[in-house]
Parts: C-alpha cells; structure tokens; sequence
C-alpha cells in the first residue's frame, strides 16, 4: 500500500562532512547517454562522411540499414483508402552492396531536377544512382566495383556543386519572404541572392567532389555525351597518422571553391565551357582541371600551432561546415565565407558532466598587406616595383554558441541564410547566419520535437524531417500547431498568419520545382474550413504572382506553358482527395479535370509537334503505341465533354437553378452548386478551364482529320505492297488509326458544335468585360485615365477570374449572359444532340461519379483503375508493374518504350498529371 503523506517531504540533500569536516556537497552524475548515441557521435567524431539518412529535393528518402549492408527507399505516400499520409514502406536498392568488413557509410543528394544520389562505403568506394523517373526506382550512372578497396582512399568531406538557376540569363535566385501584416492581411516581399559558382557547365547536372584522409580530391563530373568521367588532385603529401584528415568541408565561393583548411579549389572546365551561352549548353568535351591555393589555416583559440591545449577539442570535433559568402539584392555588400564547427560531449556512466555541444565560428576574411614604412625609405628600390602586396585571407573567430545537449545534424536553407540545428533529443533550432540569433522562439511554431534521434533528415520545404531512432527505425516528424484552433477566417490572427506562413514556404518550393507533399499533410486536417483552401491558393498566386486570366486569350499557348498554375490546381486537387470510396470537394473535384484535361492537350501537342531536332530520327505518329495512347486520349477528351454537357443539361431543366438566375438571389448560385458538387458551369466560366475546354477540341478534330489522312494512305499504300508481295504495309499502325478514327467519329457531340458555343461564350464574357469594367474603375478609384485606367480594368478581370477559378459566383453583371446561355443557346446545341444517349452514357473513364448510389456501386464491384498515360481501364496483373502518384495516388503502368517515337512522348509523362512523383509498386499491387 502506497504511503500517503499529508505535507511534502523535502527533497534537498544537506552537504556532509568529509573527512577534514569540510562539507561536501551531495549530487549525482548526469544521466549517461544511450550506447547507441555514445557509438554514432564516436563515428561522426573519426570520420566526417557518415550521413546515413537523407532527404532528395523530389521527395526521395534514402537511409542506410542499420548494418550497413544495404541501402532502402522511401518516401512520403498518400492513402488511396482515406487520403491520409504516412510514409511509405522501404525499397532495397539493388545496385549498391555493402560488405561485412565494408560497410555502407555515407549519403549525400545532388541539387539536380532529377536528383542523383552519392553512396560511400568505409573505405571511399563511390556509387551513384539517378532517380530520373520514380522515387523509389533509382538507375545507376557509377558503380564502385573498379574503386581500390584501401584505407587510405576513406572519404572525409562530399559535395555536390550547385546548379545554375532556373533562369540562365540571370545569376541570382528567388528568395520569397516575409510577409508583413497589414490590416486584415499580409503583404509578401521577395528579394535575389546571388547564386555563387562554380556550376558544371551543362545546366542541371551537377559534379560530386569527394577528399580522402590522405587529401586526394576527387571530382566525378558528367560528360556531355552523359558519360560519367573522373578528375583528381592531391592537397598535400601525408605520411604519418596524426597528420590524417577527419573532417572536411566544401562550400561553392563565386567561382571558385572553398574546403576546410581554408584552401582554395578553381575548377577550370576547359576550352569547351566557353561554349555558346545562348544554347545553354557547351560544344565539344569538357577537359576540367582541379588547381590548389592555400589560404590560412586556425585553430579553436586563435593560439599557435603548438597549443597542446586544443587537443581535447580537437578529439570532441564532430561537424565541419563551409557556408559560402552572400551578396545582398544590392550586389553591393558581401558577407565572408563562414567555418562552422560543432564540437559535442556526451556523458558517460558515472560522470559528473552533462551533455554540452559547442559551436565556434570563422570568418574568412580578406585584408590587404602594406610594407613597412622603412621599405618606402629605401632610396634602391626600383620604382617598377609596386609597394602593394595581395591580400590574404585570415580566419577571424566568432563567439561560440553553446546548448546543453548533443548536435547530431546540421543544414542550411534559405540559399545560405539559415542556419538548422538537429539535436539528439529531437528538437531543432534555426538560428540566423549572420547574428546567430535562433529564429522562431515566439510561439515555438517551427519546432519540433519527439523521441530521442541518432541522424535527422529534413524535407526540402524543412517543414518535416525523418529521424532514425536508437533501434535504427525511421521515423517521420512533421510540423503541427500546439495552440489548437486557428480560427476560421482571414479576419482571426492565428488563421491569417499560418496562411501567410504556409504561403511563405510553399512559394519557393513551387518555384523551384521541390518537393512539398509534407506540406500539404500537414495542411490536411485544415481543409474543413470552409475558406482555407481558397485563402491559401488566393495567396499563392499573389505571391508568385500566376496568371489566371485568359479571357483575351485567342491561342492557348501560354495557357499550356503556365507550369505556375498547374502547381495551384494540384494544391485544391490534393486537398480535395479524400480516398477512393469518397465525394471530391467542390474544389478537388474542378482541379482534377483541370488537370486532366490539360495533360491530354500537352500529350496530343507532343505527339503532333515532334522538334524540328528530332524529327528526322523519329516521328512518334509512326509509332503505333503512341497513337493507341492518343486513341484513349481522344476518348477521355470526348467522354468529358459529354460529361460536360449532360450537367449542364441537368442545371438547364433544374427549375430551382432557374430561379438563382435574378439579381436579388444570384449570390445563391454557387452555394447551391457547391452542394450539388456540379462543376460544369464553373469549367465554363472560369477562362483558363474554358480554353483548355476550346483546346481539347481543336485537338479531336485535328486527330480525326490526321486519322482520316492516314487510313487513306496505307490504303493506297496496302495496294501497291499487296500487288508486289501480297502483304498489308504497317497493318499494327493501320490498326491504330483505324480504331482513331472509330473514336473520334463516333462521338456523342460533334466537338466543333462545341467549340462553337464556347466561342460564343468567350465573345459575351469579353464584351461584357469591356462595357462594365471601365464604370467600375472609376467608381473605385479617383477618376483613372489611360494606362492607370487599364490597369485598374485588368486587376478587377485579374480578382473576378480568380474568383470564379476558386469556385465562387461569376460577377453580377454576367447575369443575363448566364441568362442568355441557359435560355437560348444551350438549348438551341441540345437539338443537336441526342441527350438520351448523353444522360445513360457511361462516364467510369472520368472517375467523376461520386454521388452516394455511384459511390456504393463501385465499392461493391471493386475498384476500377484508370491508366493516367493511355487513358484506359486497367486492372492489377502479376506480372506487371503499376506507377502510383504520391500525392493524388493516380496509376499508370510501369511502360517503357520501346521504339523512340514512344520513347520521346513517355519522356514528357516524367511526373504526374497533377505534378506529383511517380512512384514503383511491386508486381501485382495496387497500393
């Protein structure tokens, strides 16, 4: 039985006497950290190259098994039962291996679009894999089999050089941030930093760089044939053991490169990296040479080189970082190279210290020499001697920074400007590059905490990471709001201020083509609110500033080109998803035919546009897989115009739709269709939907023209074959046009009725716009004239489209062409059509039905899957292999083409419909 005391018992311990009657005071020794942590900061401490999780740009999470002997994959996955997301289960590499005496050791990602990953083992063996189609299905580009197997080649120090920024004409990168608050909302500012050399020639590629413990350089670098070629260098001479180097560090300093010991690598790429740079990519081979010059050199208490003191400082080294210079938006004021160091000690058993990490700080600083004045004295000196002497570079140390706990992991984001701090306990610090204040401790938002972490790993976005605990497991971490509720609305603080900092981080992700599908888990459970997924795209296209109005738009161009866009509606589609089995929201429902609808005009406009380049060597339209796939492409375009119509059919004959179409009840509209989940009248009003719509049509009746155009020549063709040899010329190819043909001809609308009426559409919107647009500008504004007036005209067309992309009602002046539409020309196209056929026509290929009796109907039959590429029902297969989308859990099978005309249409279908990653399920699964 417990005993229960009525006060508290006093927990000081009064000091005792020793033996002199001094008074000794009780304490006991620190609690010792974990075996498993004591081990892991032994290795960090012996060798700098011992990263055994890490994070890719597109979402790729490689980790190292506990072992050593082999490499895994995984990555962020979404649940096609509930939508949920978790991550996934691990996939062995099969082309890296480790050895019983050699194990695996280190991992570290290049920065390229299609990222290439570097696997070291412990005795500097190099193998790299390249992630160009899946996130889990690596390619290899380097095996390490011809590598000497010795000690003396242990790797040290790795990195990857950056790549050139999107924009080749421009050398700087997009830097998005702070939002600043200002009323109800916040204003987002955006800055440049300058990006620092060196770059491999050819844009995206990269070139790995690797020093060893006797201080040979290695650089692995991509020929522009693709073939990976080697250039070394040695620093220096090593012949005895304590001169052995333990840690080393790379950094990209202008154009040229920064490793620890201060030493200067310029990497000369040869005659052909002055190359035309208008093409973007250098003539001829690249003969790439490595040349040293040393700096400085320090030590941690600015003392001379004999200062036995540093010893133990030295033996606690466990991180070495080279943080390159920054050059403001100005290109004026430049901040020096920065040397950062983490030095941790971890308590044992029976010791009285707790666990301490210490991070010091240099500068690298360049000064000038000047002679001493007793040298200008000199009456013989010549005066072809200048008394000017180069400057140096000296390394000026900062104050240390000290935490009472272990660093395990250490990164930079924000090109530089961020410094992220990972600690054994799980907690991370992000503390400002050039103060060393830690960031966000206000309300601890950017924190993140769980259990006790060997290595940490952090996404691209940094707003989740992967931990591998003590047992070797991993686990994912991702960012969450401890304060509750955030409100409901723009007008509440809390709500406001996490719209504009997801914004914040999701802007430069978008713009750089990263990975974010953390970000939309961890904004998951916020989509009940009703306006949350409108304020947060609202914002995103304020902030990269996307263009959304394509109501003067004739040619569909740009339309096709605004990447920005896609990446928006892949957001609302995302968001929309809530499993197989599930009604889409409003807006997921609008985005995932948006989406669709625009990878069929991008894949029949490859198809049908081979480069000039190219296209001598081949003609995907001879290719009868490519024209099978388009076959599927043409059904899918045809069976949603159907679709299309028969909803507005179904609005047309709603008598309380009719009603809605008054001034006084017109703001009702898009509620009622909200409830309805009918996006048909939405894909119409809103321009960039409706010219994909105009789009899709002109590419049917190009298909059904080229169609008819080839049945007619292998006929006339077949004929001449037939009376030479008795055979049919192409009859694979003859097939597949023929069965075009039956497609396109068959369809239960003629698409050019249809393009007709969304022409005429298109005019009353425009005219419409023009007539009101100009009362209205004056009314808000003090009487704007020429330029201010238009542009005034353009920002309300800018906010309306937006608003009726983001599905709320169209503006009140269109209510008589909505009038118009319904009354008079929608029914004047459905004598055209038989909208019987229309209203029983089976639309599974769309995947849209999602009323209740629709739902359980296809839960009681089984999941019916649609291929994403040809556009045609699959089902799973033992012997094949589907591709899944990570974030929309699309499917497509796992093709590859076999003949180039199919070759170069699959290279465009690199990501999913929606933007996101493929992903490679085992044979025969679906999930």
């Amino acid at each position: 039985m417990p005993l229960i005391l009525d006060n508290p018992m006093p927990v000081e311990l009064n000091d005792v006497d020793d033996l002199f009657g001094d008074g000794v005071g009780l304490s006991l020794p620190a609690r010792a950290q974990s075996k498993q942590l004591q081990q892991r900061m032994d290795d960090i401490r012996i060798r700098g190259c011992c990263q055994t999780v890490a994070w890719s740009r597109t979402g790729s999470i490689a980790n190292i098994t506990p072992d050593g002997q082999n490499l895994e994959l995984r990555f962020l996955r979404r649940s096609p039962d509930d939508g949920s997301w978790d991550l996934s289960e691990p996939t062995t590499c099969p082309f890296v291996k480790g050895l019983p005496t050699i194990p695996i050791v280190h991992l570290v990602w290049a920065g390229t679009s299609s990222p290439d990953l570097a696997v070291i083992d412990a005795v500097g063996r190099v193998s790299i894999v390249s992630f160009s189609i899946s996130l889990n299905q690596p390619f290899p580009q380097r095996k390490w089999d011809a590598d000497p197997t010795d000690d003396v080649h242990t790797v040290v120090g790795a990195y990857w050089l950056n790549v050139s920024p999107p924009n080749q004409q421009a050398s700087y990168n997009v830097m998005y941030g702070p939002a600043t608050k200002h009323g109800n909302g916040y204003t987002y500012e955006s800055s440049f930093v300058h990006a620092g050399g060196p770059t491999h020639p050819s844009p995206a590629k990269s070139a790995l760089l690797t020093i060893t413990t006797h201080g040979v350089i290695r650089m692995f670098w991509s020929q522009n044939t693709n073939r990976l070629e080697e250039t070394t260098m040695e620093l220096e001479s090593i012949s005895a053991s304590d001169e052995l180097i333990t840690h080393a560090s790379f950094a990209s300093e202008k154009s040229r490169h920064l490793d620890y010991r201060i030493t200067l690598i310029e990497i000369q790429w040869g005659q052909a990296s002055q190359a035309d740079k208008a093409t973007g990519r250098p003539a001829g081979n690249l003969s790439p040479s490595l040349v040293e010059k040393h700096l400085a050199t320090t030590n941690w208490l600015q003392g001379g080189p004999g200062d036995s003191s540093l010893d133990i400082s030295m033996i606690e080294l466990s991180h070495l970082e080279v943080i390159p210079s920054l050059v403001d938006s100005t290109g004026k004021n430049t901040t020096p190279p920065l040397v950062v160091t983490a030095r941790s000690r971890t308590p044992t058993e029976s010791s009285y210290q707790g666990s301490q990490s210490v991070v010091d700080r240099w500068e690298a600083i360049e000064q000038k020499q000047n002679l001493p004045s007793a040298y200008e004295q000199l009456g013989g000196r010549r005066n072809s001697i200048s008394s000017e002497l180069p400057a140096v570079t000296q390394l000026q140390k900062v104050a240390p920074v000290a935490a009472n706990k272990v660093v395990v992991a250490f990164q930079t984001t924000s090109f530089g400007k961020i410094l992220v701090l990972a600690f054994a306990d799980g907690t991370v610090e992000f503390r400002d590059r050039l103060t060393f204040e830690e960031l966000y401790t206000t309300q601890e938002l950017n924190k993140m905490k769980d259990h006790a972490s060997q290595q940490v790993a952090f996404s691209p976005t940094f707003c989740s990471m992967v931990q591998m605990g003590e047992d070797g497991k991993i686990k994912w971490n991702k960012l969450h709001y401890p304060g509750g509720d955030i409100g409901n609305s723009m007008h509440d603080a809390q709500y406001c201020g996490s719209i504009a900092a997801l914004t914040v981080t999701a802007a430069p992700s978008m713009f750089y083509q990263n990975n974010y599908d953390d970000l939309l888990a961890i904004v998951r459970p916020y989509t009940t609110k009703k306006r949350f997924v409108q304020d947060l795209v609202t914002e995103l296209i304020r902030i990269l500033k996307i263009q959304i109005d394509y109501s003067e738009e004739i040619h569909h161009d740009s339309l096709v080109r605004n990447g920005s866009l896609q990446y928006c509606l892949s957001i609302m589609n995302a968001l929309g998803f809530r499993g197989n089995f599930h009604p889409r929201s409003f807006q997921g429902k609008f985005s995932m035919l948006f989406l669709n609808v625009r990878n069929v005009v991008v894949l029949i406009t490859i198809a049908s546009n081979t480069p000039v380049t190219v296209r001598e060597k081949l003609s995907p339209l001879d290719d009868p897989e490519v024209i099978e796939t388009l076959v599927g492409c043409a059904k899918w375009a045809l069976d949603l115009i159907a679709w299309l119509m028969d909803c507005l059919f179904e609005l047309m004959n709603d008598n309380h739709f009719q009603e809605l179409l008054t001034r006084e009840r017109f703001h009702e509209l898009a509620p009622y269709l909200h409830e309805e989940n009918n996006v048909a009248f939405h894909f119409l009003m809103s321009s960039s939907s409706r010219g994909f719509l105009s789009a899709i049509c002109r590419r049917l009746a190009h298909l059904e023209a080229l169609s008819g155009r080839a049945i007619e020549f292998y006929r006339k063709q077949s004929a001449v074959v037939e009376g030479v040899a008795g055979g049919r010329a192409a009859p694979q190819l003859q097939q597949a046009y023929r069965a075009m043909q039956q497609v396109t001809s068959s369809a239960l609308v003629k698409v050019s009725e249809v393009e007709t009426l969304l022409t005429g559409l298109s005019n009353e919107i425009r005219q419409a716009y023009q007539i009101f647009l100009p009362s209205l500008a004056k009314s808000q504004n003090s009487q704007p004239q020429g330029k201010q007036l238009d542009m005034t005209m353009k920002a309300a067309r800018v906010q309306m489209e937006l608003s009726i992309l983001l599905s709320a009602a169209p503006p009140a002046p269109f209510l008589q062409i909505i009038k118009k539409f319904f009354n008079t020309d929608l029914p004047a196209f459905r004598n055209t059509v038989d909208s019987g056929r229309l209203f029983f026509a089976n639309y599974d290929l769309l995947e849209v039905e999602d009323d209740e009796h629709s739902l359980a109907a296809k839960k009681a039959r089984g999941m019916v899957y649609v291929d994403v590429f040809k556009r045609m029902q699959i089902r799973p297969s033992s012997n094949k292999q589907w591709r899944r989308c990570s974030r929309c859990t699309a499917v497509m099978e796992d093709v590859f083409g076999s003949r180039s005309g199919l070759t170069f249409v699959l290279g465009q279908q690199r990501k999913c419909s929606c933007g996101g990653q493929w992903t490679l399920l085992p044979k025969g699964h679906v999930a």
